[in-house]
């Protein structure tokens, strides 16, 4: 099955095409697929740090290397999908998770389960990269935000779910499990990989020095960013140096037509707008949602197995948004759903930095109410950026949008730690909330720009 680059947008017939289903659900699942492996990976670190005879601290490295890969790769997952094509390297990348998930799940030392999560970040990053460019290659702009509104359900879904899945794996076998119990989705991904549109390669070649500017400049940010609090001199000078790799690849991709970093489509004040946008509001939900069992759990003294439970209403509001979102963005234009929606993720979590600490099922209309407005927003925001880039950009345009999220996610969470470290801990997490939904209110007002700006 083929879709020609061309006219892509233009045919609305090929998205009632019932064939259509096999590779929707191929791009969906293996979405699916690398969330619930993050979530897995995260409730697995107490198991792996007493299997593995390390302690936590040191065990949190198996996040933060496949953290590191993904944000280093996907960029150049994204160019690669271009130049040698979208649905090439997306198989590609299932096929590298996969062999990295048979090489975790047989690790007996920490360096090897490292190395195991750095191939694995690899792999998805190509998955994330250009899981929505080839949504848009499948169906017709008119129903783009539709898809983007299936894409945001699902990652929404299996966030949800990841932990609950880990619990239930981990409570029967040992952690190595959770990375063998990923490989029948995997494989049924990547027998129906050859359903996937073809969009025709760029014809450019690739710049393997530019890549390796990239993976430096977004490496030392991110680790920068990560070891600011315990290590402030040595995070300087990472991003010192990240700044430096950061202007000298921009100086040697600034005339090229299309550019490892899309300055191409950054020049453009609708695109830029809505990558600002969506680092804020990913600033935003991430810090809120990382202070958020803090608050439970040492304002109100809950469990973790009810925080975890209160945790889960809202993922589950965003996905059941996510799904209305597509049909609202036929008659309502991406700028009003944007400013609406980040307003109401900031209302939210205002109301539950302000509300009286007593009982926590008062708090739950505003958990709600924050799903809800990153819903509206984020699938309104992400058909808005991919329609400001040209059909042959998809690959670019699916790049930044991963970069901007895991941008603002590890911002976010840097946020928390240096309130956490400044202040009390009966007192962060209230600050905490009420800074995460300032920032939220900022995409809203970036998103209002964007909507007066001509």
């Amino acid at each position: 099955m083929t879709t020609q680059t061309e006219g892509a947008g233009d045919s609305t017939t090929k998205s009632l095409d019932p064939r259509r289903a096999v590779p929707i659900a191929a791009i969906l699942a293996a979405m699916a697929l690398v969330v619930i492996d993050a979530g897995g990976a995260n409730l697995s670190l107490p198991s792996i740090a007493a299997s593995l005879h390390i302690d936590p601290s040191t065990a949190i490295l198996v996040v933060t290397v496949y953290q590191l890969a993904v944000v280093m790769a996907l960029l150049p997952s994204a160019a690669l999908g271009e130049r040698f094509g979208l649905r090439r390297v997306f198989a590609a990348g299932v096929i590298t998770f996969t062999a990295a998930a048979l090489i975790a799940a047989s690790s007996a030392s920490l360096p090897q389960l490292l190395l195991a999560r750095f191939i694995q970040g690899l792999g998805a990053s190509a998955i994330l990269a250009l899981g929505v460019a080839l949504l848009r290659a499948t169906v017709s702009d008119r129903l783009l935000a539709a898809a983007i509104g299936w894409n945001a359900m699902t990652v929404a879904l299996a966030a949800a779910a990841g932990p609950a899945i880990a619990a239930i794996i981990l409570s029967h076998f040992s952690w190595n499990w959770l990375f063998v119990f990923e490989l029948p989705l995997s494989t049924l991904v990547l027998l129906a990989s050859p359903a996937l549109p073809l969009v025709a390669p760029a014809s450019q070649r690739t710049d393997f020095l530019s890549i390796a500017l990239n993976f430096a400049a977004f490496g030392l940010l991110i680790f920068g960013i990560n070891v600011a609090v315990p290590h402030p001199l040595a995070a300087g000078c990472m991003l010192l140096a990240s700044l430096l790799a950061f202007a000298t690849l921009i100086a040697r991709e600034a005339n090229r037509s299309r550019p490892l970093l899309p300055l191409d489509l950054l020049r453009g004040a609708s695109f830029r707008n809505s990558i600002l946008a969506s680092v804020l509001c990913f600033v935003g939900q991430t810090a809120g949602l990382i202070a958020l069992p803090f608050y439970l759990q040492v304002g109100l003294g809950l469990s973790p197995s009810m925080v975890g439970l209160y945790l889960t209403v809202w993922p589950l509001s965003i996905a059941a948004t996510a799904f209305v979102a597509g049909r609202l963005s036929r008659w309502a234009s991406s700028s009003v759903l944007c400013v609406s929606g980040a307003s109401l993720l900031a209302l939210g979590m205002f109301a539950v930095a302000a509300w009286p600490l007593r009982n926590p099922i008062v708090l739950v209309p505003f958990l709600v109410a924050s799903g809800i407005g990153f819903g509206l927003f984020q699938v309104a925001n992400n058909r808005n950026m991919f329609l400001a880039a040209p059909l042959t950009r998809s690959g670019a345009a699916g790049g930044m949008q991963g970069t901007a999220r895991l941008l603002g996610q590890a911002g976010g969470a840097a946020l928390v730690a240096q309130l956490f470290t400044a202040f009390p801990l009966g007192a962060a997490p209230h600050l905490a909330m009420g800074v995460a939904a300032t920032f939220a209110l900022a995409a809203s007002a970036v998103s209002m720009f964007r909507a007066i700006t001509p």
